[in-house]
């Protein structure tokens, strides 16, 4: 815990209200979120330890603080020094306990991987508030990639399929050196032409990586190791073991979830 925030809330999973929400904000179909957030996250906008994912720049900050800090893995003009996953959060944590403003805004949070320094853009007075908002629910954070989206303009180039200049302005002028545009492309094209995830395998895949369980990733496809999972986990609550996502099962996944301290962030 730094600064009094622990970054753990009831990290809910992507729901068809919140993905509506979502649609309605940019203008476009689902396909069009699925394309951006996954090729941003996988798809999923929590750690297994159920955290909202994040990435720390170190470069950020220092521009933040106007490099009154001395350079550091965390404090440098260059970018760089990634740990990685949830290590990340080790790399935040010390930031914030030189300014912890400027940490918050230094990293991007969530499924779409929003800047905290965009807060404003996505919809929030504060890069804090912004933060307690993603570690609530993946509909939070998807929301707040489309108001991003929208404030900053972009919105057009997504629903005109222009990967370029989206990639351009959602990753920056070095786009091209990770080949963010074509795999926009290539997201897209798999999620208008094929089936698209199915949120309520999606929210069971979650919930179960949650509880410690190899699902093979968040992707809301009943996948063989899904369904492992999902039968292991039937079996321990006494259900059939039928590998689905039936109502007791999600039922049950829910009860399991254990309540979590919602974030605190001190004095904002």
């Amino acid at each position: 815990m730094a600064n009094g925030m622990i970054f753990t809330g009831a990290s809910a999973p992507l729901s068809q209200d919140g993905l509506n929400a979502a649609m309605q904000c940019v203008g476009t179909s689902a396909a069009e979120l699925w394309t951006v957030i996954g090729v941003e996250t996988s798809g999923c906008g929590f750690f297994n330890d159920r955290r909202p994912q994040l990435r720390y720049e170190r470069h950020i900050f220092y521009r933040l603080t106007q490099g009154r800090f001395p350079v550091s893995d965390i404090n440098s003009p260059e970018a760089g020094g990634y740990a990685g996953g949830p290590a990340e959060y080790d790399r935040l944590t010390r930031a914030m306990e030189l300014d912890r403003d400027a940490a918050l805004e230094s990293a991007s949070w969530g499924i779409g991987q929003v800047m905290g320094e965009n807060y404003r853009a996505a919809g929030f007075p504060d890069a804090a508030s912004m933060v307690e908002a993603m570690c609530g629910t993946e509909d939070a954070q998807i929301l707040a990639v489309c108001r991003f989206l929208t404030s900053s303009g972009l919105d057009r180039a997504l629903r005109n399929h222009d990967w370029i200049s989206f990639a351009r302005g959602y990753n920056g002028p070095n786009y091209a050196q990770n080949n963010y545009d074509t795999k926009l492309l290539q997201g897209y094209e798999k999620y208008s032409a094929g089936p698209q995830p199915d949120l309520t395998i999606r929210a069971a895949q979650l919930m179960l990586t949650f509880l410690g369980r190899n699902t093979g990733g968040v992707d809301g496809v009943n996948g063989p190791h899904t369904s492992l999972a999902l039968k292991a986990f039937q079996t321990a609550q006494g259900l059939p073991a039928t590998g689905q996502t039936d109502d007791p099962t999600m039922d049950a996944l829910h009860a399991a979830m254990n309540p979590v301290q919602s974030l605190s962030t001190g004095s904002v």
